[in-house]
């Protein structure tokens, strides 16, 4: 029996009312499921940035190629610059020329190995390790004031043949923190008391204890990255500009109240007067950057290294790479850094949630910083401060946890492929997006109603 025309619009109005109620009833178990993975220790406000960038679950990518590459190119540049530039040292220090490259050759063996499990460990794990972590950080940076001085510095903790550098704990333990308090604050971030003179305080800490080393370098390091990360998290730009103004008069007083620091300043602006002193490294690596010209003189073909230039491995290893490389290789240098910072960033910003996102920019940061600032010292565009070149510089405890670093940056990058992977399933992402606009006529006597 042919159905009356009375008869189809109810029909049609209870078909679109099951689809509503169907969609609604799907949407509203999406949010339960949502809910129920979210943290309920969480303030409010972190729970809705968890709502908003949940933590998937989803197959993740391939390791990122380009971020491996730049970092092996580093250090492969630097493994070879290291034992050119320290053959002759090795050699009359040792009586063998390959001293230091065998044991940078075991450092970065360590490294490889830390770096795979930062890459393989899940990275969300460093969460409920935040406050131990930092309290390490802390003890180790001031057990270090009561180790013996190398240098005038007491950096170093001996551990039998080896020496540890706790700074490098520390700078994990300062961006774990960050990451982990930035992430649960979310929007508080913004206020003064509860968003930003707690972290301040943190690494007011931290660069007090380095002062006390003295390690000026790594307290001005710690300290750009932790304002860089206050900055990307939403601090007030006059917060931290009120921080900056009241950092001023102490570094004033930590440079001009200690006499060594002073003699580095004034040699900075005039390096010929300090010429036998404070300024000799820094015009020895002018000369060698200036020798290399466009293509360089060829490895192992440098003369800087012949005992004219004291610790060239150490925080002037760009010095020798341009004598013997060129302009060429310093170029690749940075080009390389240029990637590392780069692929760190995309990290960051496809984190699969927020502690991944912070952790990252933190990390990539911390490698930004202490480039520029090696790379300055090295130009003359900056007094000297004993900052190394990430990967590329001689070093044992710095290289592994910085290889460590790189894991991470790994890791937080193996964020999940969100395009469809098979034909299937892109038509119904597609099918999902396009908007289907449904309109019902207002049905007359006789006429059905229809859809279009």
């Amino acid at each position: 029996m042919r159905p009356t025309p009375d008869r189809q619009p109810s029909r049609l109005a209870r078909l679109i009312g099951g689809t509503i109620r169907a969609l609604r009833e799907r949407r509203q178990a999406k949010r339960a499921e949502a809910e129920a993975a979210i943290d309920p220790t969480l303030p409010p406000a972190a729970q809705a940035v968890a709502v908003q960038h949940p933590s998937a679950a989803l197959p993740e990518r391939a390791y990122d190629l380009w971020l491996l590459a730049a970092v092996l190119g580093l250090l492969g540049i630097g493994t070879v610059e290291i034992y050119s530039s320290t053959a002759a040292d090795g050699l009359t220090q040792h009586s063998d020329a390959m001293y230091f490259l065998e044991r940078q050759l075991v450092f970065v063996t360590l490294g490889g190995f830390a770096m795979w499990i930062g890459a393989r460990v899940d990275y969300r794990h460093l969460r409920r390790w935040t406050y131990p972590l930092l309290l390490a950080s802390l003890a180790l940076l001031g057990l270090a004031l009561f180790a013996p001085a190398r240098n005038g510095a007491s950096r170093w903790i001996p551990l039998g043949p080896l020496t540890f550098q706790p700074v490098e704990i520390a700078k994990l333990g300062l961006v774990t923190y960050l990451a982990y308090s930035l992430g649960r604050k979310a929007e508080l971030v913004k206020t003064f008391t509860v968003g930003f003179v707690p972290h301040l305080v943190v690494c007011g800490v931290m660069m007090v204890l380095l002062l006390k080393q003295p390690d000026l370098g790594s307290s001005i390091v710690i300290g750009a990255t932790t304002l860089g990360m206050l900055f990307m998290a939403g601090t007030r730009v006059s917060y931290i500009l009120l921080a900056v103004l009241g950092a001023a008069p102490i570094a004033y007083h930590f440079v001009v109240g200690t006499p060594w620091r002073l003699q580095r300043v004034l040699a900075f602006f005039n390096p010929e007067a300090y010429a036998s002193g404070q300024a000799y490294q820094f015009l020895q690596a002018r000369l060698a950057m200036g020798s290399g010209g466009m293509w360089g003189a060829g490895l192992g073909d440098g003369h800087q290294s012949l005992g004219y230039m004291p610790e060239a491995h150490n925080d002037f290893i760009l010095a020798p790479i341009g004598e013997e490389l060129g302009f060429i290789g310093v170029f690749a240098v940075l080009l390389l850094f240029a990637i590392l910072v780069w692929r760190g960033i995309r990290a960051a910003l496809g984190a699969r949630d927020v502690f991944g996102g912070y952790l990252a920019f933190g990390i990539t940061l911390m490698f930004g910083v202490q480039v520029l600032f090696n790379v300055g010292v090295v130009l003359g565009i900056v007094p000297n401060k004993g900052i190394t070149l990430p990967l590329v510089s001689y070093g044992g405890s710095s290289l592994v946890i910085t290889m460590f670093f790189v894991g991470l940056l790994l890791n937080v990058g193996r964020r999940p492929d969100r395009r469809p992977t098979s034909s299937g399933e892109q038509t119904r992402e597609q099918a999902r997006r396009k908007r289907v606009r449904v309109r019902v006529l207002k049905s007359r006597p006789g006429v059905p109603a229809c859809a279009s």
